[in-house]
């Protein structure tokens, strides 16, 4: 077994500045946990893009391995669920942030972080959709789980061109929902609309200073964006509506009132992807794998090598890159 492994490593200076190169590290240099991992494919998400550049906090720990996603193949394990040549995958629990991560060519992980690969997808599949796809897919959850029914009325995605809203546009118009795509970028209309987008709304018409109460549009709402953006949608929900934000691609800020709440009985109901239980993670996963169709997948990704994580990582919290990117590691 080869002992050189590349991997992408951040690193803090003296002076506290964060960055991340590609480095050779060893087997000797990963961490001691229970599976040791032949990673294929990782990718790039909007949270790999502040860890890599230091742009937040991220990493807790130095060096540290960075990406938040795997795919790959069991070379050894101590742990009871898995034997080598099992295909598995892992997202959240904190990898980039506290346990090294995905953006190396083998990995040692706990086992109890990793998640069968389903049958249906392949391990590149499943890195296309990833962190950014399974968050979409809880969202999803989120939206079903309120009793929001197709006949409620249409469905607000927003960043809808990024990673987490491709799959949400799909999975939610595969369930036939109604769904408007908004985004800033005119020219990812056909994209979207090929996704099952019906309509598209201008990122302008949401990211605004709204009323504390606006014309009732959505049933439900999925935002990766935040800041006004999130408070103008949460105005335009329908009665007994659910808003069900996930990142915050245009701020951390929430500029609203609670009249929507109290007025309309609107539900906010948060989702986050990094200490979710093993139920609902299967859950998303098996969703998914019945969902999202592979050959309207194959549109939405695209692979690249291990050498142009840290360029990617850029390019997505610029706000220039469409769909997901997935990385070969072994390229």
């Amino acid at each position: 077994m080869s002992q050189n492994i590349r991997a992408i490593v951040a690193e803090k200076n003296a002076e506290g500045k964060v960055g991340a190169n590609l480095k050779h590290i060893t087997l000797d240099d990963l961490p001691d946990e229970d599976v040791l991992i032949e990673i294929a494919y990782s990718t790039v998400n909007y949270k790999d893009g502040l860890a890599i550049t230091g742009t937040l906090p991220i990493c807790r720990k130095f060096p540290m391995v960075c990406g938040i996603d795997l795919s790959g193949t069991v070379l050894e394990s101590r742990h009871p669920k898995w034997k080598s040549g099992d295909r598995v995958l892992a997202n959240g629990y904190h990898l980039s942030e506290e346990y090294w991560g995905g953006f190396a060519e083998k990995q040692r992980v706990n086992g109890d972080f990793l998640v069968p690969v389903p049958e249906d997808f392949n391990l590149e599949q499943v890195m296309a959709i990833g962190t950014a796809g399974y968050t979409a897919m809880l969202c999803v959850h989120a939206i079903i789980d309120h009793g929001v029914t197709a006949t409620d009325g249409p469905i607000l995605v927003t960043g809808a061109a990024g990673g987490v809203g491709s799959v949400a546009v799909m999975a939610l118009a595969k369930l036939g929902y109604e769904v408007a795509a908004s985004t800033g970028r005119p020219e990812t209309t056909n994209y979207l609309k090929n996704l099952g987008a019906s309509q598209i709304v201008a990122r302008e018409d949401l990211a605004r200073s709204s009323k504390p109460l606006e014309k009732e549009l959505w049933a439900g709402v999925v935002d990766a964006v935040g800041d006004k953006t999130l408070a103008t949608a949460i105005a335009q929900t329908k009665h007994e509506g659910v808003v069900v934000p996930c990142g915050l691609a245009g701020g951390f800020a929430l500029p609203a009132t609670v009249m929507p709440l109290i007025l309309r009985g609107v539900t906010v109901r948060g989702v986050e992807s990094i200490q979710t239980e093993m139920g609902r993670r299967e859950r998303a996963w098996t969703d998914l794998a019945k969902l999202i169709d592979k050959e309207q997948l194959s549109n939405v990704f695209t692979t690249e090598p291990l050498e142009r994580v840290i360029e990617i990582g850029q390019k997505i919290l610029s706000g220039t890159v469409q769909g997901r990117v997935v990385i070969d590691v072994n390229a």
